[in-house]
């Protein structure tokens, strides 16, 4: 039977929506979900991880992606990078009255041109000036952009709170949020636990956020995102597995960036752009549990979770969240996750936590 958009629907109340983040990042509650569900906080994440796992984390970096300006005859445009594609030259949303033409100019930030060079389908190709480039113009002229579900501008606090404590690599237009949840105290209870840590760079685009615009999600093509996986990450996944250690994927990003470089059977380092789509029946050759936030109605990431650790249990596990408010999204709270035929091990690492 194929699957439609609204098997992956759920009624959120618009209050559950964190719109800022807690007062510090471990703050945060974490949902344990299987065939069982326990409350607890994300401090009690270590509890959760045996000695010998691995966590794997996406080290991108939020740029300053959205620009403000004009176009030549004074109308307002709104800029919004979905990547750069060079050091002048990026994939944009722009947002106008009427769409620029190719060859317009466009004022940004009240400080350069930015010149139309064609469309790629929904995006525009942006032409930026010589000199500088383009990463150092964005984090000196533009805003962070925080996500559309957030009704504020974005202030001080965000520059530090949108970003991983581990980012390091710029190119993101949009936090791997999972991440958002760990700071320094927390990656050393986690060593002290035995768990080991690897890295790599998926560079999340604005596509991430566009809704899936048809009903049949066997027509549903999925936005393309760069990564990167370093051999010294293939290895320590290798070898997490081969001593029966677990691989936990710190967030969605960290996950789809693995699971796409596995697809021909056998994890590869390396660089390339993925388009990976995952719904319930993928088959996961990489990950074994993940923690990750709480995902909107009808997205990918929906789909993706769910697959990962079974509709039932995720339609449960949001039941749950929405019935003890928790916080929903980007700056919202966290679930750990056990691939779907690992639930019980899963529960017994709970039970033991709390």
């Amino acid at each position: 039977m194929s699957l439609t958009v609204d098997d992956f629907d759920y009624e959120l109340p618009p209050g559950l929506i964190a719109q800022a983040p807690l007062a510090e990042r471990g703050a945060s509650r974490l949902l344990a979900a299987g065939r069982e569900f326990m409350d607890c906080r994300f401090a009690d994440l270590p509890e959760l991880v045996r000695p010998g796992d691995l966590l794997v984390f996406n080290d991108t970096r939020v740029l300053h992606a959205r620009l403000f300006g004009v176009k030549a005859s004074g109308g307002a445009v709104e800029v919004l990078l979905e990547r750069p594609l060079g050091p002048h030259e990026a994939l944009a949303q722009v947002r106008a009255s009427r769409a620029p033409a190719t060859g317009a100019v466009l004022r940004l930030a009240g400080a350069f041109d930015v010149t139309v060079l064609g469309r790629a389908g929904e995006f525009f190709r942006l032409g930026f000036p010589p000199g500088e480039d383009l990463v150092t113009l964005l984090e000196r002229h533009g805003k962070l952009p925080l996500p559309p579900y957030i009704r504020r501008v974005a202030i001080d606090d965000d520059e530090m709170r949108y970003q991983t404590v581990y980012a390091r690599a710029p190119g993101s237009v949009a936090a791997p949020t999972a991440g958002l949840h760990f700071d320094q105290g927390m990656l050393d209870a986690l060593a002290g636990r035995g768990a080991r840590f690897a890295w790599l760079t998926l560079h999340v685009g604005a596509g991430t956020f566009q809704p899936v615009r048809v009903h049949d999600l066997a027509e549903h093509r999925m936005h393309s995102e760069r990564y990167v996986i370093p051999a010294a990450t293939v290895e320590a996944i290798a070898a997490t597995h081969a001593a029966g250690g677990r691989v936990i994927a710190v967030g969605t990003t960290s996950m789809r960036a693995l699971e796409a470089a596995a697809r021909d059977g056998e994890l590869a380092a390396g660089e390339g752009e993925t388009d990976i789509f995952i719904l319930p029946g993928f088959r996961f050759r990489v990950v074994d549990a993940l923690v990750t936030n709480f995902h909107l109605p009808r997205s990918t990431l929906l789909m993706l979770v769910s697959a990962f650790a079974g509709r039932d249990v995720i339609r449960r596990a949001y039941t749950h969240a929405i019935e003890r408010e928790y916080r929903f999204f980007s700056y919202g709270d966290a679930m750990f996750l056990a691939r779907g035929n690992d639930t019980e091990t899963n529960m017994d690492a709970v039970r033991d936590a709390v």
